[in-house]
């Protein structure tokens, strides 16, 4: 067995070793900001903190595997509303000179990605006092052991090494295609998340279960992200757009998946996590002990549509209202907006 299958094999690590580094051949340096991650000898990139945490995940997903023990589904399929706007319709704005949408989506994102460092200090209450089952050996057990820390990391930047995340690393991957300073910082949504106003697991207490809602919320997140790096690398990397940066807008696209391989770390922690939660048996506060799919699937299909469908449908008028403000201080609005609406009536 190599060194990485007995890590596979392991599946308890200390909060050291999941919040350990690989070392770098290279460091990860673009538009002259230090960036977490880094390169190995041949130039592949390696996502930051990986060196033991991706094997501590494979093996506490084969550990469910084994036991025959279902995965939730979260990939973009369960995202029922299409994209606004469309590839298609993005690319015809920056044909047309219309640069804000997609300057201000870039640097919202980014700006998003910067709460995300709160994470890192995120507390958690001991899931073992409700749970039957062992937790040494899964994913749910090390949430304080580096999970939490590490993922906050990865999304805002860890201070102690002043390496950004992926907060500055979307920046950067506007800077490449339209510089620096093009326009005003816009103001971010002040939630991406579904919010509640009451209790929906009411068999726990309410500190397990305001966690368990973060994870589900986290994971529907990191799905929309999946569609996100799918939509601007499409956009960017079309032939069409940025013909004076096609260099620079290349270099963009290879920026976004190296964001998207980092994400796929946190789509894969907390797939086992939520997933775990549902296998487990749980004690209630009455004294009763169930499995946790009764508790969980009932709001996780109420976070995917919320997530899918809810969202959308609340906020369409104003994401529409507020696009075409944008295409119509632009010169030739009145025509841009026009033929923009004329894409959405036939498909594209």
């Amino acid at each position: 067995m190599d060194d990485q299958g007995a890590l596979v094999a392991r599946r308890t690590f200390s909060k050291a070793e999941i919040e350990a580094e690989h070392a770098y051949d290279m460091p990860h340096v673009e538009c002259g900001l230090k960036l977490h991650g880094g390169f190995a000898e041949d130039g592949t990139y390696l996502s930051p903190r990986t060196l033991n945490r991706w094997p501590a995940i494979h093996g506490w997903l084969a550990r469910l595997e084994e036991l025959d023990i279902e995965i939730v589904e979260a990939t973009t399929a369960l995202l029922v509303e299409p994209n606004y706007p469309t590839i298609a319709q993005q690319v015809w704005l920056l044909q047309q000179g219309v640069e804000q949408p997609l300057w201000d989506s870039l640097t919202i994102t980014g700006l998003i990605e910067a709460r995300g460092r709160a994470l890192a200090d995120l507390v958690v209450p001991d899931f073992q006092a409700i749970i039957v089952e062992d937790l040494a050996e899964t994913a749910l057990g090390h949430m304080h052991k580096g999970l939490l820390t590490t993922h906050g990391w990865d999304e805002g930047g860890d201070p102690q090494t002043e390496a950004g995340g992926h907060d500055v690393m979307w920046f950067a991957v506007r800077d490449l295609v339209f510089g620096q300073g093009k326009f005003a910082i816009p103001q971010p949504p002040a939630s991406i998340g579904r919010e509640k106003s009451a209790r929906e697991m009411p068999e726990i207490g309410a500190e397990y279960e305001v966690v368990i809602s973060f994870l589900m919320n986290l994971l529907m997140i990191e799905v929309r992200a999946e569609r996100a790096f799918d939509f601007y690398e499409k956009v960017i990397g079309d032939a069409a757009v940025f013909a004076d940066k096609r260099q620079e807008a290349a270099h963009a696209v290879a920026l976004v998946n190296r964001i998207r391989q980092d994400e796929s770390v946190h789509v894969a922690w907390l797939k086992a996590a939520i997933s775990e939660f549902r296998s487990f048996t749980i004690k209630t506060l009455d004294g009763k002990q169930i499995k946790g799919a009764q508790i969980l699937d009932p709001v996780w299909e109420q976070m995917v549509h919320w997530h899918g469908v809810e969202m959308h449908v609340a906020n369409r008028a104003n994401n529409r209202a507020e696009l075409a403000r944008k295409i119509l201080a632009a010169p030739n609005g009145k025509r841009i907006l026009e033929a923009f609406e004329v894409l959405a009536e036939q498909g594209q």
